[in-house]
């Protein structure tokens, strides 16, 4: 090795004296060492690994909306525990996410001595990401209200940076903000005070994380026809739940919100949504010990596989009624708003999170001569999914903030109905943009985005649990026609008012005016599709109702990119708005105008095409099945 000193792109060199000293001898190991070195700079020649850093940091929607909208003594602590948080998650939590994806839970039904104990194994790093999660405050910060009606705002913001960083955690976390939130709504009786302390606590050794159970066998959404678990009242005032759970989020969590029917004297359950109520209950005891409950079998699941996920047989497990008798559908709404909202955030972080690393891996991957960013096509189809990331994150951005007023008593009468239908537009949408976006992204990255050890995979299979999650997009897109029949039109009337004061806004922005036309026209073909359909069968509204909620979603969405020239008046903003500002960017204009560019009103197209009246729902199912 002493000999050859002097290396080149090519192999190898050496003086013309180090030349003459070689003899025959050492001709056969130089050439294998020319080999070696020949070799060694091929594989140098591998892609680079795309990365990301601070994720808060190079975020700059994320920085330039929160400097846009906080007040200046908020803005100025957020940003700097965001800028810390970045860091942390950049540094340690990262790692531990590869780490909850290699090693999954276990499920451990017997022990060495033919003992039943149902334990389910985690990983060290998921029992980390606990501790973190109560650290950092990601429950507890909306519930300490430290900056007012900003707190929710504020808490959905550190989870939206932890989510593509928690290895699957932020599951059991959105579980625990909702029953924390019911908890809340109910009082905070004194029988749930310590429970309430505990999923709201920033000391790891006190924080509890909560299940939600409430899938059975016969039904997913359709908890009032599929709940058959039984509740048998105790003579000291409990209860005794008998039943099988079939879908059990983050099995391994310290207590649950469960729903079940309670029986009266003869063992007689009253049938539908008003025989359900909520109950509270222990996983397992002080020592340790489960419930009364057996562990029938961990989910096999496509995604989300870092979590444990696990159908239950309750044996008589003791539990709590939290609820009135038979207003547990009612009890829970609070808790579906507040996980629906998690899941906004989680769609929103996965977009973000491909787009980030697709940018990134543009600027070092070279095809075909020059480097992927110099390519004009693959930057079209990148910026085509930033569009869509940047709608996505004002539309999550919105609803928090109108939450945050609403949970400080500081919400109009109008903005609760905004947040009402918003809620389940976002989550719908939102759902099914992560799952587009995630396959788009892996695509750029040609064929190392489809290996299991880039990660990448991971993103894309977790993310398509989003759209069905919490609610499908047809079950959520019926939820947006309940609101607005239970409010007898009043939500629609203060959708179309607040859209068309923004656009008022925006229309004195020349740069903008094409957007506030298209969305104008959009506003016009909304308008008269729901005009029309008012007179038709109730079938029709069902049949359009998808559409009618991808329609809402663009429009809101679109809208958020209007102009503005006055200081933040409180109302909703999303792209048009966010362009509008006195110091946006030439980004933030060209977001708004791709975005409008899109089809904002595809109820109204597909209306005019037939796709919901005249014997559509019968050609629907000729057509499905037609050929079975």
């Amino acid at each position: 090795w002493d000999r050859c000193q002097v290396l080149s792109v090519k192999g190898l060199k050496m003086t013309v004296g180090q030349e003459q000293q070689v003899g025959m001898k050492d001709k056969p190991v130089l050439e294998d060492l020319e080999k070696h070195l020949a070799r060694r700079e091929t594989e140098a020649l591998f892609q680079e690994q795309p990365e990301t850093g601070n994720q808060y940091l190079e975020d700059t929607l994320l920085q330039s909306y929160l400097k846009t909208h906080l007040p200046p003594k908020v803005l100025e602590e957020v940003h700097r525990d965001l800028e810390r948080f970045g860091n942390r998650l950049l540094t340690k939590i990262q790692p531990l996410s590869w780490e909850c994806e290699q090693n999954p839970p276990v499920f451990q039904q017997y022990d060495a001595w033919g003992q039943r104990v149902d334990r389910i194994h985690t990983c060290s790093a998921w029992r980390r990401m606990k501790e973190i999660s109560a650290e950092e405050g990601l429950i507890a910060e909306a519930y300490e209200k430290r900056f007012s009606n900003w707190s929710r705002l504020y808490q959905a913001v550190k989870l939206y940076l932890f989510s593509s960083s928690s290895g699957g955690f932020s599951c059991p976390l959105a579980m625990t903000d909702g029953a924390a939130k019911v908890i809340e709504s109910l009082g905070i009786p004194g029988s749930l005070k310590n429970a309430f302390d505990r999923l709201t606590s920033r000391d790891p050794k006190k924080f509890w994380t909560s299940g939600q159970w409430m899938t059975e066998r016969r039904g997913g959404s359709d908890v009032a026809n599929g709940t058959e678990t039984v509740a048998r009242k105790q003579p000291d005032g409990t209860y005794r739940l008998y039943g099988f759970k079939w879908f059990t989020s983050a099995a391994d969590s310290d207590m649950a919100l469960t729903l079940a029917r309670i029986a009266d004297a003869e063992g007689q359950c009253t049938q539908g949504s008003r025989g359900l109520s909520l109950f509270f209950l222990r996983v397992r005891d002080e020592e340790g010990n489960l419930n009364s409950i057996q562990v029938h079998r961990l989910k096999d699941k496509l995604g989300t596989r870092q979590m444990a996920t696990a159908e239950l047989w309750l044996q008589g497990a003791r539990a709590e009624l939290i609820s009135a008798e038979g207003r547990g559908v009612a009890a829970i709404s609070n808790m579906l708003n507040i996980t629906r909202i998690h899941n906004v955030i989680g769609a929103v972080a996965s977009m973000r999170r491909m787009v980030s690393l697709s940018r990134d891996y543009a600027r070092k991957r070279v095809a075909f001569g020059k480097l992927l960013k110099d390519h004009p096509l693959h930057m079209q189809t990148i910026a085509r999914m930033e569009v869509q990331v940047r709608g996505a994150f004002l539309l999550l951005m919105e609803i928090v903030r109108l939450l945050g007023l609403a949970e400080t008593n500081l919400a109009s009468e109008q903005e609760q109905l905004l947040l009402r239908l918003l809620i389940p537009v976002a989550k719908l949408y939102t759902g099914k943009q992560a799952s587009a976006v995630a396959v788009e992204a892996m695509e750029s990255f040609g064929g190392q985005g489809y290996m299991e050890d880039t990660g990448l995979p991971v993103i894309l299979r977790d993310a398509l649990v989003l759209s069905i999650w919490e609610g499908t997009t047809n079950i959520l897109s019926l939820d947006v026609l309940r609101s607005l029949a239970k409010s007898q039109g009043q939500v629609m009337a203060v959708f179309l008012s607040t859209v068309q004061k923004k656009l008022e806004l925006a229309s004195g922005t020349e740069e903008l005016s094409p957007a506030v036309q298209r969305t104008r026209e959009a506003i016009g073909s909304l308008r008269q599709f729901m005009a029309a359909a008012g007179s038709e069968q109730a079938l029709t509204m069902e049949l359009a109702a998808r559409d009618f909620s991808y329609s809402l979603a663009r429009i809101y969405t679109g809208r958020a990119t209007t102009a503005i020239t006055e200081p933040w008046n409180g109302l909703g903003a999303l792209l048009m708005e966010h362009a509008a500002r006195p110091d946006a960017s030439p980004t933030d204009v060209c977001a708004a105008l791709r975005w409008c560019n899109q089809e904002l009103c595809p109820v109204a197209v597909e209306s005019g095409r037939g796709s919901y009246g005249g014997g559509a729902a019968l050609q629907d199912s000729a057509l499905v099945f037609g050929n079975s």
